[in-house]
């Protein structure tokens, strides 16, 4: 396969949203939803649908690294703010003699 026909196959092929419905033993229909990817881009897990007895229910799919990342982006942005007002104007009052 060629460059040019995986790219063509990229771009023309349609992203998949919803799975295979699968059974599970209690009767339960299980389809799984996600974003789709394209252009080189894995696709991500959005949740899933969950059918028992002729109700559905939707469960989300949690990136718990994402909202780790995002916490130290914060404490690291917070760190820098405190440094620089620090080193901008010292805590301490001035001590000059008059």
């Amino acid at each position: 396969m060629t460059i040019r026909d995986r790219l063509e196959q990229v771009i023309t092929a349609p992203p998949a949203v919803f799975g295979e419905p699968l059974e599970t033993a209690d009767g339960s229909t299980v389809l799984t939803v996600t974003r789709g990817g394209g252009f080189g881009r894995a696709p991500r897990p959005l949740g899933i649908f969950v059918v028992h007895d002729g109700r559905a229910d939707w469960v989300p799919a949690v990136d718990s690294t994402r909202i780790a990342q995002l916490g130290e982006w914060i404490g690291l942005l917070t760190g820098v703010i405190a440094a620089l007002a620090i080193l901008r104007r010292p805590p301490w009052p001035d001590l000059r003699r008059r």
